[in-house]
C-alpha cells in the first residue's frame, strides 16, 4: 500500500440480570428496554470504509480490528481528530489536517517542501505548492510530478504512524492468520492485510500482531508481494503515548517517529505558505 522500501531505505459483553418471578410484565419490559439501551451505549460503532472487502474478510479479524480501534482511543476520537504532526525517522516533518486533507511536508535538510491536498479524487490534478532546493516549482508538469511525489510520501509516512486506525480501509481484505507472540512474550493475534487496487503498491501484504491483553498493535511485518512467505521488514510498535485523544506509537525499534503532536487548532498559514509555523 505504500512504497516503504523506497521511502526508508497496522466485545463488550453486557451482563443481563434476571429479576425474580414476582416482577410484573411491565417491569420486565422496562428491564429489557434498559438492557437494549445499555447495549447501544456500550458497543462502539466502527463502520468500515466504503470498499472494505467485508465479504472475504474474517469475522474474527474484523472484531479484533474493532477492538484495536477502541484501544487506540475510539472511532469518535479518530474521526474528530484535526491536526496530526510527526517527524519521519529524522528526515522530514509532516503536518496533516484530517478534516480537510491539507498536508505539509518539510524535509529537514530544507531541499524539498510541499503543500498539497491529498483528498483529491483519482484522476484529478493535485493542488498545491512545491519548493525544491529553495526555488518554487511553477512549471505545470514538474509541479504535478512533485505533488504526486509528496502524496506518495504522505501515504507512506502516515501508514507508519496510523496503520492501526486503518484496518478496515477501502480495498483491504482482513484475515485472521494465527496466534503468536510479541516482543515481551505476550500472546498476540496475527491479522493479515492484503489490498485490491488501492494505494501506490496494492501488491503488498502486512501481518499485524495485536496483543491479546491490550488490543494494541505491537508488531508488524511487511511483504512486498502478497504471495511471499518471508517478510522484508519486521518492526515493533511499542511505547504508546496519549496524544490528544489518541494512543500513538512512534517507536519502531531502530526506526523512530518523533515530534508527534495532535492539535485541535490549525495555525494560520500552515498550509498556505512555506514560512515556519509553530503548532501548539
Amino acid at each position: 500500500m505504500k512504497k516503504q522500501l523506497l521511502m526508508l531505505l497496522p466485545i463488550l459483553a453486557v451482563l443481563v440480570w434476571s429479576c425474580g418471578g414476582t416482577n410484573q410484565a411491565g417491569n420486565t419490559e422496562q428491564t429489557q428496554d434498559s438492557t437494549a439501551t445499555e447495549k447501544q451505549t456500550d458497543v462502539e460503532v466502527n463502520p468500515a470504509a466504503e470498499g472494505f472487502d467485508a465479504q472475504n474478510s474474517d469475522k474474527k479479524a474484523i472484531e479484533i480490528a474493532d477492538a484495536v480501534m477502541k484501544a487506540m482511543g475510539g472511532r469518535k476520537a479518530w474521526d474528530e481528530t484535526r491536526l496530526i504532526t510527526w517527524n519521519f525517522f529524522g528526515r522530514r516533518q509532516l503536518y496533516w489536517d484530517k478534516q480537510t486533507g491539507d498536508v505539509r511536508i518539510d524535509y529537514n535538510n530544507g531541499k524539498f517542501n510541499v503543500l498539497l491536498n491529498v483528498y483529491s479524487k483519482d484522476g484529478e490534478a493535485l493542488k498545491g505548492k512545491v519548493m525544491k532546493d529553495s526555488v518554487e516549482v511553477t512549471q505545470p508538469d514538474s509541479l504535478q510530478k512533485y505533488l504526486k511525489r509528496g502524496k506518495s510520501i504522505w501515504i507512506n509516512d502516515m501508514y507508519w504512524l496510523c496503520m492501526p486506525f486503518k484496518l478496515k480501509d477501502s480495498g483491504v481484505t482482513l484475515k485472521y492468520t494465527r496466534e503468536d507472540t510479541v516482543q515481551n512474550g505476550k500472546k498476540a493475534d496475527v491479522l493479515t492485510l492484503t489490498f485490491n487496487a488501492v494505494g501506490d503498491t496494492p501488491e503488498n501484504k502486512y501481518e499485524v500482531y495485536v496483543n491479546q491483553e491490550t488490543n494494541l498493535v505491537e508488531k508488524w511485518a511487511y511483504f512486498p508481494k502478497a504471495a511471499m512467505d518471508s517478510a522484508r521488514i519486521t518492526t515493533p510498535w511499542i511505547n504508546y503515548e496519549k496524544h490528544g485523544n489518541l494512543m500513538l506509537s512512534g517507536d519502531r525499534g531502530k526506526y523512530k517517529l518523533s515530534g508527534i503532536q495532535v492539535a485541535d487548532q490549525v495555525p494560520e498559514k500552515l498550509f498556505t505558505t512555506f514560512d515556519k509555523v509553530e503548532v501548539k
